[in-house]
C-alpha cells in the first residue's frame, strides 16, 4: 500500500553500485513529498532531457494574514448603552437590550455582537409601533434613532463577526501539510462560506433572521478550512514551472531546438517527458487545484463584494497581496506552455501531435 504524500515509486530502488550510477541524478526528488513530488520529478527530467542545470528552486513562505484585532473596525456607540431596559417592559427587544448593556454583552465576541445587533433590528419596529402607540414618543425616537445608526454599521459589524474575525485568519494559515491536497478536501467549508455570503445578503436587503447555532457553525467549519493549503499548492506551482522555465530559457540560449520543421535527436526524449510527467501527471493535479480554487474563492469573493465598502485598508492589501501569489499561481501552467512553444518554434505542432 502507498503511504499517503511519499514521493514517486522509482523512489523505491536497490542499493547497489549498478543502481546508484543510474538513478543518482534522480534521487534528489525522493526528499520532497506530496505535490511537490511530481514536480520535482518533472524538473529533474526535464532538465537532463535539455541538457541544463538542475537547480531545485526554493518556494516563498506563505504570507501570513493580519491578526484579526488589526483588522477589528471600530464602532460608535449610540443612546442605547445607557437605556434602562425596563422602561422597554412589554416589548421582546427588552430581553435583547438587557443582554446587550450586561458585562458579558459589552464583551461579547464580534459573532455574538452581530447577532445580538441583528436581534435588535429584527425586534426594534414593533417596540416603536407600541411606544408611539402608549404615547411615549421621546424613547420611540431614542429606540428610531438607534434602529438608523445599527443599520448603517450594519456592514462593518458583519466584516468584523466574518472576513475581520480570527477564523478567517484561521482559514488562511492552514495547518502546514499538503499530503495528497486537493484530494480529501471537505465541502463543508464550501458550504459554510456559502451559507455567510447568502445569509450577508438576506440582512443587508433588510431580513434580520439569523440562525445563531448555524451561524457560529458556519464560522468553526471555516476556521478548519484548507485556504493555506489552497495557497501554498499555487506557490509551489509557480516555484516549480518557473524552475522549469529556467531551464527551457538555458536551453534556448543556445538556440530554439527546431527549425525548418525539423526534429532533432532530442525532440523525442522531451516529447516523452513532457506528455508524460507535465501533461500527464501535473496538468491533472493543477486542474484540480484550480477547481478548488472556484469552489473557495467563489463564495469568498461574493462576499467581499457585498462588503466592499466596509473594508478596511489592511485588510484591502492583505486581499490584493493574496490575489497576486493566487493568479500567479493559476497562470504558471500556462507560462510554461508559452515557453515550451518558444523553444520549439517552428515544430512545436508536431511535437503536439507525437
Amino acid at each position: 500500500m502507498a503511504t499517503r504524500g511519499a514521493g514517486p515509486a522509482w523512489c523505491v530502488v536497490l542499493a547497489s553500485p549498478l543502481f546508484i550510477g543510474v538513478f543518482s541524478a534522480l534521487l534528489g526528488a525522493c526528499s520532497h513529498s506530496g505535490p511537490e513530488a511530481p514536480l520535482a520529478n518533472y524538473l529533474q527530467r526535464l532538465s537532463r532531457a535539455l541538457d541544463a542545470d538542475f537547480k531545485p528552486p526554493t518556494a516563498a513562505p506563505a504570507p501570513t494574514p493580519p491578526q484579526a484585532q488589526t483588522l477589528q473596525l471600530s464602532l460608535e456607540g449610540g443612546s442605547l448603552d445607557g437605556l434602562d431596559f425596563l422602561r422597554l417592559r412589554g416589548c421582546a427587544l427588552q430581553t435583547t437590550v438587557a443582554r446587550r448593556n450586561s458585562s458579558l454583552g459589552r464583551l461579547a465576541p464580534p459573532s455574538q455582537r452581530l447577532l445580538l445587533e441583528l436581534a435588535f433590528l429584527r425586534e426594534a419596529p414593533a417596540c416603536i409601533d407600541t411606544l408611539r402607540d402608549e404615547g411615549d414618543g421621546a424613547l420611540a425616537a431614542l429606540l428610531a434613532e438607534a434602529e438608523e445608526q445599527k443599520r448603517h454599521q450594519l456592514p462593518a459589524l458583519i466584516f468584523n463577526a466574518t472576513l475581520g474575525n480570527r477564523e478567517f485568519r484561521d482559514f488562511w494559515r492552514g495547518d502546514g501539510a499538503l499530503h495528497s491536497y486537493p484530494e480529501g478536501t471537505s465541502s463543508l467549508v464550501v458550504t459554510a462560506l456559502e451559507r455567510i455570503d447568502a445569509d450577508t445578503q438576506r440582512w443587508l436587503r433588510g431580513d434580520y433572521r439569523a440562525d445563531e447555532s448555524g451561524f457560529e457553525l458556519a464560522l468553526s467549519d471555516i476556521s478548519r478550512g484548507d485556504g493555506g493549503e489552497l495557497l501554498r499548492a499555487l506557490q509551489l506551482q509557480t516555484t516549480w514551472l518557473a524552475g522549469a522555465n529556467r531551464a527551457l530559457d538555458q536551453r534556448l540560449g543556445r538556440g530554439k531546438l527546431c527549425r525548418a520543421g525539423l526534429l532533432p535527436r532530442a525532440a523525442p526524449i522531451l516529447r516523452s517527458v513532457v506528455k508524460r510527467y507535465f501533461i500527464g501527471e501535473i496538468q491533472p493535479w493543477s486542474a484540480s487545484v484550480n477547481q478548488r480554487y472556484h469552489e473557495l474563492l467563489t463564495p469568498l469573493q461574493s462576499l467581499e463584494r457585498q462588503l466592499e465598502a466596509a473594508l478596511p485598508g489592511p485588510y484591502r492589501q492583505w486581499r490584493a497581496r493574496l490575489a497576486a501569489i493566487l493568479a500567479r499561481g493559476r497562470a504558471a501552467p500556462a507560462r510554461h506552455v508559452g515557453r515550451l512553444q518558444t523553444l520549439l518554434g517552428p515544430c512545436y505542432a508536431e511535437f503536439q501531435r507525437g
